[in-house]
């Protein structure tokens, strides 16, 4: 019998080290060095993250996982999602198991069980939890063939389902046992039960089986863990904030939009909701007045645009079909995104080259079918619009046009505080093109993102199906990211649509495309502001600018002038002359986060001036004369300010 080749792994520091297959990765790191081992999460083999317990099976690239690194902090929460199911089967044996995968905020682990869960389960599996972190069980890996896998699950129907899937593949079957429990896992895990100290449970919900609503409803308990105490303070303290924040609860106090069970996932805007979408639509207009060309266009095509673009074979489940009356099939749909009717209007015409870029925009109403278990409020949506772009140009022009392109996004960004990050996606496994146009996709974006000097995380496989795209992740006020604009470069649509421009040398030429998202839909963009902003607008953007509040009859025509005042110079006032209170009227615009409220009284009237109360002051007032606080709002609203200014004299 002829021994295997060792293994060449390479360390970060270039060193190398010669492994036999087989050998574990704790192995390797304990050449390495002691103290490092001790510190070892987890390792890299090539990128793929296995934990110190699993066997080495190739050469390449060796890098050793301490909690310093981010990808750790998912092997510490895919081992809590492990604990979890040991103390809910401790305390609940009839709890039968599913899956427990690590998610960007915690994990999350499925069960099948008679009733749901309540808060009091919750905490006692919490208990629980911290008994088995205590007892410091290893996670002990084995490697199991079908028929074995089998008989250790043979009570767990859902694992067994799961067995079914390796059915005729050479996947490795791995289980993971810590003190009494075994699950049915491919891990990562740390090394035992103690690293997880810092953690928390959040929530029970119900969850269909693999997602499928047709499948039984299991209950899914959330959680989340962190390597710090003070890191997981920090996220529960985030999420207190975002639970005050929420949209949909600020949408409803403020009189925003409503959904109705007759239109799943399509919002309706109410007067102060539209007045909100149309200021912001207004703007994304305003600044795209003089670089772009506004077009509207279809809400419904047949199939072979479709086809032709490569949705028909690849989106299809995603997309609202539409029946043809003359041949009795769902021949239609209505677009779910703007990019073939783009391609359809450029291809109308013959177009120079001097003529590029030409850059084309849409805020149509797209539709798309997500499934009603997904549709949250604004975020996640049945019907939306975007402010959608593709830009035709020469491939030379690529640079300078992903130049163009982020800074006009980030520009964007900065006007409502938000921070973002850039990301570059490449090839997905799912997707359209030959490997020579994806080569040259990647590279020119690569080339044209690394020429604006601005740093880029990599996203691997997470490109379109038609091409490599420069994705734009925002923060919010509270620490949130969120995944907004993008950049997408596109060789394959100037094929699929015969797309082309006459050259300097009068020949045609094929053009690439830049399919181009700054807000993503506005729908979520607006989303993301009410909670960005907890719903304290900035007063460019907010429905109600100002709230005119009069003492007393008595002042009620002054209080009519001040309002016509504001209203001719364009501010959006309010005359509150209800019979209520004025603390009571008070009380309603705080709650409605109106910027400012001018209180007038016979001294305000007599004067010429207004008493400003600004949103977030307390009780505080300043006044100041009627002219001055005109020309004060309108230059915040002209300035797009981020927050209501101070005048500085006080009543």
């Amino acid at each position: 019998m002829v021994d295997a080749a060792p293994f060449v792994l390479t360390l970060p520091d270039g060193a190398t080290r010669e492994v036999a297959p087989g050998t574990l990765a704790r192995d390797v790191v304990a050449t390495i060095g002691p103290r490092l081992l001790l510190a070892a999460i987890a390792v890299s083999v090539e990128g793929e993250v296995q934990d110190l317990m699993t066997p080495i099976r190739r050469g390449g690239a060796f890098q050793v996982i301490t909690e310093k690194d981010p990808r750790a902090l998912s092997v510490l929460r895919h081992s809590g999602a492990h604990i979890l199911a040991t103390a809910v089967r401790r305390l609940r044996p009839d709890a039968k198991i599913g899956f427990g995968p690590a998610i960007d905020d915690g994990f999350y682990y499925d069960f099948e069980v008679a009733k749901p869960f309540t808060p009091e389960d919750l905490e006692a599996f919490e208990a629980e939890m911290r008994k088995v972190v205590a007892e410091k069980f290893a996670f002990v890996r084995a490697e199991v063939t079908q028929a074995e896998a089998k008989q250790v699950f043979a009570d767990d129907p859902l694992k067994l389902e799961r067995l079914e899937d390796f059915e005729g593949s050479d996947e490795v079957i791995s289980t993971y046992t810590d003190g009494p429990f075994t699950d049915l896992c491919r891990g990562p895990h740390v090394p035992d039960t103690s690293y997880l100290k810092h953690f928390k449970l959040l929530s029970a919900a119900g969850a269909y089986w693999r997602g499928d609503e047709k499948r039984q409803m299991l209950q899914r308990i959330y959680a989340t863990a962190f390597f710090k105490k003070e890191e997981l303070e920090q996220h529960l303290h985030r999420m207190e904030e975002a639970r005050k924040r929420d949209h949909r609860v600020l949408g409803k106090q403020l009189d925003l939009f409503h959904f109705f069970p007759h239109a799943p996932g399509a919002a309706f805007w109410t007067p102060k909701g539209t007045q909100l979408w149309n200021t912001l639509e207004g703007f994304v207009r305003e600044r795209q007045q003089d670089a772009f060309l506004e077009i509207k266009t279809p809400l419904m095509y047949h199939k072979r645009l479709w086809e032709q673009s490569g949705h028909w074979g690849k989106y299809k489940e995603n997309m609202f079909l539409v029946l043809d009356n003359e041949t009795g099939e769902h021949d239609f749909s209505l677009k779910p995104m703007n990019c073939p009717s783009h391609h359809l209007y450029y291809a109308s015409d013959k177009h120079s080259y001097r003529e590029l870029p030409k850059r084309f925009v849409t805020f149509d109403a797209l539709h798309r079918n997500e499934v009603s278990g997904a549709l949250s409020g604004l975020t996640r949506v049945r019907q939306f619009s975007q402010d959608d772009c593709h830009v035709y140009l020469r491939e030379d022009q690529i640079a300078d046009e992903v130049r163009f392109l982020t800074d006009f996004i980030l520009s964007y960004y900065d006007t409502f505080g938000l921070e973002a990050r850039l990301k570059f996606a490449t090839r997905p496994e799912q997707r359209i093109g030959s490997d020579e146009l994806w080569d040259r996709a990647e590279g020119a974006l690569r080339a044209a993102l690394e020429a604006t000097g601005r740093p880029y995380e990599l996203k691997a496989g997470d490109g379109a199906f038609y091409g490599p795209k420069i994705d734009f992740d925002v923060l919010d006020s509270i620490g949130r990211a969120w995944q907004l604009g993008t950049i997408q470069l596109d060789y394959n649509a100037p094929e699929r649509f015969d797309l082309s421009y006459t050259g300097e040398d009068n020949a045609a030429h094929r053009p690439v495309v830049i399919h181009r998202a700054v807000s993503g839909s506005f729908e979520r963009f607006l989303a993301i502001l009410i909670e960005h902003f907890a719903g304290a607008f900035p007063v460019w953007l907010a429905p109600e600018q100002v709230r005119v509040l009069p003492i007393s009859d008595e002042v009620a025509p002054y209080a009519a002038q001040v309002t016509a005042s504001l209203k001719a110079a364009g501010v959006r006032a309010v005359l509150d002359d209800r019979g209520d209170t004025l603390n009571y009227r008070i009380r309603d615009g705080e709650l409605q986060k109106t910027p400012y409220m001018l209180v007038l009284g016979k001294r305000e009237a007599e004067a010429g001036q207004v008493a400003v109360r600004v949103r977030g002051a307390g009780k505080k007032q300043e006044v100041v004369a009627l002219d001055a606080f005109v020309a004060r709002v309108t230059e915040e609203i002209r300035s797009r300010a981020l927050t209501p200014s101070s005048a500085g004299a006080e009543a």
